[in-house]
């Protein structure tokens, strides 16, 4: 099995997240093999209760579910991020009264959002690993690159011109 390495980026925004905010830093790299080996021995064991086929279906929903938990969770950190930024750049302006940190000992509401924002971060990162894990897995088990599922489009224009064909020609009797 390959060894793939993950996007520096993402690690390098981690740390500087974990660091920032003193967060614990996360073992991205076992997150992903566990959940890779998670996946590869959750197939080894159904492998002869399930044919080719149902062990692909079976897959593509697991799979699909890791990757839509950590899409949701990402879309939901970009937003926490997006809203602490708004905050904290009112909060920065010295005319606004509202925004002002609470009591001495107490966090402000930006400070409390940009805490919010970085466990999001954390937890968004966590759940990305965990869908890499599995997308590797089931390219080991089924051989393919693991591609969201797309219903095929029921083909709703031919269907309604072979009836009104059927009609016009019992027309003729």
């Amino acid at each position: 099995m390959e060894k793939r390495k993950h996007i520096p980026k993402y690690s390098t925004l981690l740390g500087r997240i974990s660091e920032s905010f003193g967060l614990p830093v996360l073992d991205s790299d076992g997150i992903r093999e566990l959940h890779e080996r998670l996946i590869v021995e959750t197939a080894d064991s159904l492998q002869e209760g399930l044919g080719e086929r149902a062990m692909q279906i079976h897959l593509q929903r697991i799979v699909g579910a890791y990757v839509g938990s950590a899409h949701g969770a990402g879309q939901f950190y970009s937003r926490a991020v997006s809203e602490a930024r708004d905050v904290t750049a009112k909060a920065s302006c010295d005319a606004r009264d509202e925004d002002v940190d609470g009591p001495v000992g107490f966090d402000g509401q930006a400070q409390r959002r940009r805490e919010f924002a970085a466990d999001m971060g954390l937890q968004a990162h966590a759940l990305r690993m965990a869908a890499e894990g599995a997308v590797r897995a089931y390219e080991q088990v089924v051989g393919e690159t693991w591609k969201p599922y797309e219903r095929p489009a029921d083909n709703i224009g031919a269907s309604v011109d072979r009836k009104a064909a059927e009609l016009q020609m019992a027309a003729f009797g």
